[in-house]
């Protein structure tokens, strides 16, 4: 039948004929148009009688087979599709369009059919964006609100109001240069506090010099603007400096957040830009727009009348000046206290936990189910639209439930067909009923699914879980991976593992990868039978796969659609595993055999799926955390399993998701932060030319960070990546005070005031309205954030709680602190030690180094030849240093060897018939068989030889996946070296061809082939560049070390080794095995031992009393006479069974470990022969490749590229030919890498 069908649909062209003046194209139309068609065709014919299509078969409309489907609110099935957009586009437009294209098709389906979106990611998007909005524009009006309060002045406030939209306009404007989008992470950290805050510097002083200045003193009631220009230029000048320097010191501390990369970086660096961008604005319009509008706008009368301002000003003038009197006195024990408060704060931080990012309240939810492996399609939709059902009647807040099950026609998101994802768009949060909040709502739902049997739940929420699944490969917060080779021990591990992570507070219900289990109807062909039968394996297997499967014939055009023709059995054939064995297979002599006849056909159980992750087999146990922070939560685990999971050799943990980020984020900003502090001081020392006054304001830093630590212990908040960030920002902001109050006393002494404790009276006194203005509009700037609960608000709220609690002990310190530690600092007047400008220049330079440098450049680099890389990772491995620890356990146990039982001392004091006591003291010593001392110890020794043996076997592993990773690194380079050639070529040939499309030389077909040439090249190089991270990322984690490899070539491409006779004498696994049996041996001489006598030794002494003689004998005693006496023991083994049954334990272990050995040795054997095998044949390969295939190649593309330039191909025969030439190359390439696998695989066996 299948031969029928394949060859009755076709057409065909049979050239054409001339007939005079005319031309006839011949033309053969075989091809079927209608299941009429198809029923007509023949499939035999004997004797004159046909036999058709519908004589054997039902022709029909069918479907291909299911893998998945999709239910919605348990009433049944429905079709669902997946908006994708492309990289780049701006999200909100997109879907706008999709909207609108949805109302213009939802037009042309016939009634009843409705097309509705189930999840939409504008709602939350919109939300995240009106928190933004409101929360930017509640900061503006706090921000403007406490300038006016403090300032005292409206129109000085409105002046330095007025720099918030100006420099948020420079912002945005910067923002559609550099491309960066609009939305919560990019607006998240703008403070209007921090962008007026050079603002109020200058224009506080403005208002202060008018009312105090020399026109003032010349009793000038109002200035000409003459006279007012000159004062806002004088008055501007003197603190321009200090401002300047401060908004470039909050400017500076941001950029080292550029340097993120990876999930951080992509979240965190736009915030970093659009920062610094809103910063430099204002940078400049303090520079020039302020003054000016300070001349034009501000009152120019130098007469003041108090206001409140003024009273409120003064009310804290007086309550801090007396303060500050008091702290001076004691000013020692204020800043001990600091340093002892800040110390602790350390420790508290230390003890903190911590998360990536703080989970967002998405709003919807997603309930990921899974079954038993191999149910059914119809039973899982059975099963989850009943799931559907209970959740929409018990929970009045969920709008509808939209259920994607298993695989998709274009399996966008794959699933077995036993798992699904069911989304469910919620209500609200005000309108929900049965729960307060997510996590309670969440429990509920897995509280009401556990009804169902069979299921395993997990919920959590749909962008949380895709992009869990998108950033790590896992949907859950945190993955335990644990990596082997056997998937049944992998298997085992990870149940031991959940069980253990269970009870741990925070962690949900354990998911355990599915790797085995997967039912199966196999068929094990009997090749003796197909022998007799003259069957052979493809046959079969085609048979098989067209009766059950379905294999296309060929198409069927319906006008545009086109339909597969597939042949296969009917559905009642095959729903059992009868059909199967009742599948009836032609034999050659015409005759027919069922299949159970030539094959063993029966339900096993197969591996579900087999996962890799850097080139080693893995399962992982995910979970999700709930009420706790991450990295609180992993430790503890880390602990548990630590201590309770003992994997045998050659297994081991790592910790994935979310922790893993977290640690990798947290590596970045241990640099980016010390980065920042270094610039901080650096322009500190530029600032003020004195390494003294610089050291003074930079204590401000550290110090401010315990508001911030105390901030977020207070609150509830683990420290997360955006806390990070906060206290980034937080060290620029708190430097600002401290340069305005600085600058001020260097102002006061340079005017003639020279008594220190009245130059800081007055100076903070002065400062005071600057100090508190600075301080409270970059915090009260944050309090929107941080007080928020709206969309959103989860991300800003560590960001802004750090800063305003950060804010509030650096304003304390600069108005305490900072006055006593400047007493102590210029206690005797010490001259300041300046630092040449040569090294000022240095300094400059080396940060400006830094920060030119791209963010794999900003770690250590770490030149490495493959023999320093050998010995690195001998020396750091992890696995190693564990393995030499076991070594070391084994040796401190060899002192254990002699373990001679307790001595007992006895004391007796017995009366006498005289009254008088009987005193005796005594010694006794159990001393075992001597042999058995001697044996222990040799059991020992040779266990401590094992753990070396075993050490070995660690090690040389270790260096050969050190070895492996090295090669394919640098082979991986040279595909990439071969592919940046290629791109060169399509690059030109893309030119090229856009040039002869403007001429109009050739088609447009050209362009487009010779783009997507180029673009498939594009494609390769981004895998290549994976590969060389991923080789990377294995090599770091051998050597265990942060630093950025750089690899230097000194050894070819090409492993060396020799193929010299084997000789298994260095194998560590045969060296460890020889030691199992001597173990074993020293196992039966210690039970021997056992079984000998023990020996019992005494002395004792005893004390008679001369008065005591009740037989009235003579006896010549001393008065207090003593008699000593010894005493000797021996313990027989009368009943020994027992240590002849241990002995003959120990006997057969012998044995066993003697066949382990042999075994061991056999399998090396084979594995060598065949590895010797294979890198003959890779060799030869290698060899062709070098000799001719290379060169070959290298003249094709010579001769390719004359042959286009000058027009004697084209570009098809252009693209062939380089295309064949550099799939030569990346063969060599390949050929290269089996062979230098194999040579060091052997090398392995070798134990070289």
């Amino acid at each position: 039948v299948y031969t029928a069908l394949e060859k009755n649909n076709e057409n065909s062209g049979g050239s054409y004929i001339e007939q005079q003046s005319n031309a006839y194209f011949i033309r053969g139309l075989g091809q079927v148009e209608n299941l009429d068609d198809i029923r007509k065709i023949v499939v035999k014919n004997t004797s004159g009688s046909p036999i058709l299509i519908r004589d054997v078969a039902t022709v029909q409309f069918g479907s291909a087979t299911r893998y998945g489907a999709v239910t919605r609110n348990g009433e049944g099935e429905v079709v669902a599709g997946v908006t994708l957009m492309l990289k780049g586009e701006n999200f909100s437009e997109v879907i706008q369009n999709v909207k609108d294209r949805m109302v213009q098709v939802q037009k042309s389906l016939p009634e009843g059919v409705v097309i509705e979106p189930f999840i939409d990611r504008t709602e939350l998007v919109g939300r995240a964006i009106d928190t933004v909005k409101r929360n930017l524009l509640e900061g503006a009006l706090i921000v403007v609100f406490v300038l006016v309060l403090l300032l005292g002045n409206l129109r000085a406030g409105l002046v330095v109001a007025s720099v918030i939209p100006l420099a948020m306009l420079f912002a945005f404007s910067m923002m559609q240069l550099f491309g960066v989008s609009g939305n919560l992470m990019s607006l998240g950290a703008i403070d209007f506090g921090l962008i007026v805050d050079g603002a109020v510097i200058i224009v506080e002083s403005v208002v202060h010099h008018i009312t105090t200045g020399k026109y003032k003193k010349q009793e000038i009631e109002k200035l000409t603007p003459d006279q007012m220009d000159t004062e806002v230029a004088e008055s501007a000048s003197k603190l321009m400096k200090s401002a300047a320097f401060g908004q470039i010191i909050i400017l500076i501390v941001y950029l080292p957040l550029l340097s993120l990369i990876g999930i951080e970086g992509k979240m965190f660096r736009p915030m970093a830009q659009t920062v610094a961008f809103a910063i430099l604005g204002a940078f400049i319009l303090s520079l020039t727009y302020v003054p000016m509008a300070s001349a034009l706008f501000l009152s120019k009368k130098t007469s003041y009348k108090r206001n409140i301002s003024d009273r409120i000003i003064e009310f804290l003038q007086r309550v801090y000046q007396r303060t500050l009197v008091a702290v001076l006195k004691v000013k020692v024990l204020i800043v001990t206290a600091v340093f002892i408060l800040f110390a602790v704060s350390i420790w508290l931080f230390s003890g903190m936990g911590g998360e990536f990012i703080p989970t967002l309240e998405e709003g919807d939810l997603t309930v990921e189910i899974s079954m038993m492996q191999g149910t059914s399609l119809s039973e899982v939709v059975k099963t989850f639209g009943k799931a559907e059902k209970i959740l929409k009647e018990k929970f009045p807040e969920i709008k509808q439930a939209v259920t994607r099950i298993g695989s998709s026609e274009i399996p966008t998101d794959p699933m077995p067909m036993e798992r699904g994802d069911m989304m469910l768009a919620m209500k609200p949060k005000g309108e929900w009923t049965s729960a307060e909040n997510r996590s309670e709502m969440m429990e509920k739902m897995e509280e009401a699914l556990s009804e169902i049997p069979g299921i395993n739940v997990e919920i959590s929420q749909p962008m949380q879980m895709r992009f869990n699944e998108l950033m790590t490969g896992i949907r859950q917060d945190v993955a335990i991976k644990i990596y082997g080779e056997d998937l049944d021990v992998l298997a085992i591990q990870a149940e031991k593992i959940a069980k253990m992570i269970s009870p741990v507070d925070g962690v949900s219900t354990p998911y355990i990868e599915k790797v085995s289990g997967l039912p199966q109807i196999q068929v094990a062909y009997n090749r003796d039978k197909m022998a007799q039968y003259g069957l052979n394996i493809s046959d079969l297997n085609m048979i098989m796969k067209t009766a059950f499967a379905g294999s296309v014939t060929g198409v069927v055009f319906e006008g545009e659609k086109r339909f597969d023709l597939v042949v296969r059995l009917d559905r009642n054939l095959r729903e059992n595993i009868s059909g199967v064995e009742n599948l009836l297979i032609p034999l050659p002599s015409g005759n027919k055999v069922p299949l159970s006849q030539i094959a063993d056909i029966g339900f096993k159980d197969a591996p579900a799926q087999v996962s890799r992750e850097d080139g080693k087999r893995r399962i992982y146990v995910g979970f999700n955390v709930e009420g706790r922070d991450v990295e609180t939560t992993v430790k503890e685990i880390q602990s548990k399993l630590n201590s309770g999971i003992k994997l045998p050799s050659g297994y081991y943990i790592t910790y994935g998701g979310q922790f893993q980020n977290l640690q990798a984020a947290k590596g970045r900003l241990a640099i980016a932060v010390p980065a920042a502090l270094l610039f901080i001081l650096v322009l500190l020392y530029v600032t003020f030319r004195s390494v003294k006054e610089s050291l003074l304001i930079f204590t401000a830093v550290p110090l401010a960070s315990m508001g911030g630590i105390a901030a977020l212990i207070i609150t509830g908040l683990p420290f997360s990546i955006s806390a990070g960030v906060g206290f980034i920002a937080l060290f620029g902001v708190a430097v600002l005070n401290g340069i305005v109050l600085i600058g001020y006393f260097n102002q006061l002494k340079e005017e003639g005031v020279d008594d220190i404790y009245q130059r800081v009276l007055e100076g903070t006194k002065t400062r005071l309205r600057p100090v508190l203005m600075t301080a409270s509009v970059a915090s009260l700037g944050f309090l929107p954030m941080a007080l928020s609960t709206s969309a959103g608000a989860e991300v800003q709220r560590p960001l802004a709680t750090v800063v305003i609690g950060g804010l509030i002990t650096a304003t304390f310190l600069t108005l305490f602190v900072l006055p006593c530690l400047y007493l102590l600092f210029n206690r005797k007047e010490v001259a300041k030690a300046k630092l040449p400008k040569v090294v000022v220049i240095l300094f400059v330079v080396c940060g400006l180094m830094f920060l030119q440098q791209n963010p794999a450049q900003a770690q250590s680099r770490l030149p490495l030849t493959l023999d320093s890389a050998i010995s690195m990772a001998v020396k750091n491995n992890l696995r190693l240093r564990s393995a030499g620890l076991s070594v070391e356990q084994a040796r401190a146990l060899q002192r254990s060897g002699t373990d001679l039982s307790k001595t007992e001392i006895l004391v007796t004091q017995d009366p006498t018939s005289g009254g008088n006591m009987d005193n005796s003291l005594g010694i006794t010593q159990n001393i075992a068989w001597p042999g058995l001392y001697k044996n222990q110890r040799k059991l020992l020794s040779k266990q401590t030889l094992l753990a070396s043996s075993t050490s070995n076997i660690t090690m040389a592993e270790v260096i050969r996946e050190v070895r492996e990773a090295w090669y394919a690194y640098l082979l991986n380079k040279e595909s990439l070296r071969v592919l940046d050639f290629q791109d060169s070529l399509y690059k030109g040939f893309v030119n090229k061809a856009e040039v002869r499309v403007k001429t109009g030389e050739t088609s447009n077909l050209e362009l487009i082939s010779a783009r997507n040439q180029f673009q498939q090249v594009q494609a390769l190089k981004l895998g290549v560049l994976a590969n060389l991270a991923n080789n990377e990322s294995i090599l770091k984690q051998l050597l265990n070390t942060p630093a950025t490899l750089v690899l230097v070539q000194d050894k070819p491409l090409v492993f060396p080794i020799s193929l010299d006779s084997l000789s298994l004498s260095k194998n560590a696994q045969i060296s460890a095995g020889l030691q199992s049996t001597e173990v074993a041996k020293a196992r039966i001489a210690v039970e021997k031992s056992k079984g000998m006598p023990d020996f019992t030794l005494g002395y004792s002494q005893q004390l008679l009393i001369s008065g005591f003689n009740p037989a009235n004998i003579s006896r010549n005693y001393f008065p207090g006479t003593r008699i000593a006496g010894i005493q000797v023991g021996v313990a027989l083994p009368i009943f020994n069974r027992a240590n002849r049954a241990r002995v003959k334990s120990e006997q057969l272990s012998s044995e066993i470990a003697k066949t382990d050995l042999l075994n061991t040795q056999s399998r090396l054997m084979m594995e060598y022969s065949q590895e010797v095998q294979h890198y003959g044949q890779y060799l030869q390969a290698v060899n062709y490749y070098q000799n001719q295939g290379l060169k070959q190649a290298d003249e094709q593309l010579r001769i390719a590229q004359v042959s286009f330039d000058l027009g004697e191909i084209g570009y098809i025969e252009y693209i062939q030919n380089v295309s064949s030439a550099v799939q030569t190359k990346l063969s060599y390439i390949e050929a290269l890498s089996q062979l230098n696998q194999s040579a060091i695989q052997i090398q392995f066996i070798k134990g070289e």
